[in-house]
């Protein structure tokens, strides 16, 4: 097991990981930037590091200051929580080259599931259903056209690098897909700095259902059931539901056995997410997040397992210690996401002041204390 962990992020995860940690009894290091000084992580944490001014790209996304502020407090291993750094298969290349253990999978099973169509490819040889669409990226607007006339409508282009519903349009028509096409492209581009677009067949009522996996190093991949992600706003995720009421026993066997061969397919270790689209008694594979998920606790609750420590045994190289028989669902979880719009800009996303706000206690894990007596901290700042 590892003797300290740095946490690569900050905000609500950054606060779970060092609980998750505290519990296993590894030493935490926090790193910050200069606006979050006085964020309850870095009060929590063994350690804390400044990191860089308030911009993003200059401190939690610089890669050579996250490195060198485990460098400098002698953590062995970083965990980079979700957003930010969690889904760079640089960083992870990173880490393993400086001697760091990226607490995340292999660094080429990100690089892969990160590109929508080679991911798709990946899923089809491993013998996971996937939707039926181009088989790469499209060449052209005369390409789409002529994939979706054998099909059939309705398709949807999405960006190869997308997500949050940026560079995807949904077609029902053939005189309108080459003027979606060109604004698919261009809201790609401006989004992802790239244009490249793929097509599929546009499932007209699916379910979004997502299945919670875990792998480790020694051959073993095991579900904690699914998570019914259906209701949403703007392809955001609004309600997080465990289990998913719309499902059958024989589905949802079948959709876990092609989660986890999907996973031995690509060589996966650690936590990650199968996600699918379920319509009419048939699934297909969507897309997979390489790492923790904000919705993760919806699963725990369920299966009383926690995910967190999971993900650090099997970075540390132990097996998982339990088998498929061991996750047991009880009882019924969700997870209520807040939007904030403005009814005077077309409900724009527009948050606004925060006047009270009382933060509950936590059903599964009890509190999270706001401070914690007898935590050591040495504040230090990478320039």
């Amino acid at each position: 097991m590892f003797q300290k962990v740095l946490i690569a992020n900050r905000g609500e995860i950054a606060v779970r990981v060092i609980r998750a940690c505290r519990e296993l009894d590894l030493a935490t290091v926090a790193v910050y930037s200069e606006a979050d000084r006085e964020s309850l992580h870095v009060r929590l944490a063994d350690e804390s590091v400044c990191i860089g001014p308030p911009s993003s790209q200059e401190s939690y996304l610089a890669i050579p200051r996250v490195l060198s502020a485990a460098e400098i407090t002698g953590a062995d291993a970083i965990h980079p929580g979700y957003g930010f750094l969690s889904e760079n298969h640089q960083f992870a290349d990173a880490c393993e080259s400086s001697g760091i253990v990226f607490l995340g999978p292999p660094a080429e099973a990100i690089r892969v599931m990160g590109d929508k169509s080679e991911a798709k490819a990946a899923m089809k040889r491993a013998g996971v259903p996937v939707i039926p669409g181009s088989e790469g990226v499209l060449e052209s607007a005369a390409a789409a056209l002529e994939l979706a006339d054998t099909i059939g409508y309705p398709v949807i282009l999405k960006a190869r690098d997308g997500g949050g519903g940026k560079g995807m349009r949904m077609v029902s028509r053939p005189e309108d897909l080459t003027r979606q096409y060109d604004l698919a492209q261009a809201e790609a581009q401006a989004a992802f700095a790239s244009g490249a677009l793929y097509l599929e067949k546009y499932l007209e009522h699916p379910r979004h259902v997502e299945l919670q996996i875990a792998a480790d190093a020694h051959g073993n991949v095991i579900h904690f059931h699914e998570r019914d992600c259906s209701i949403q706003r703007r392809h955001q995720k609004l309600l997080e539901e465990a289990p998913c009421v719309a499902l059958e026993r024989a589905v949802r066997d079948q959709m876990g056995d092609v989660a986890c061969r999907g996973a031995l397919g690509i060589g996966y270790r650690g936590v990650g997410t199968m996600e699918f689209l379920y319509q009419d008694g048939s699934f297909y594979f969507m897309e997979m997040n390489t790492r923790l998920q904000v919705e993760h606790p919806v699963t725990e609750m369920i299966t009383g397992h926690d995910l967190v420590k999971l993900q650090i045994r099997i970075g540390a190289g132990e097996p998982l210690g339990i088998s498929q028989q061991d996750i047991q669902v009880t009882g019924h979880s969700i997870e209520c996401r807040i939007n904030a719009e403005s009814p005077y800009q077309q409900f724009r996303p527009c948050p606004g002041k925060v006047t009270r706000f009382h933060q509950p206690g936590d059903p599964v894990f009890g509190s999270t204390p706001t401070s914690t007596p007898g935590i050591r901290s040495r504040p230090t700042t990478i320039r």
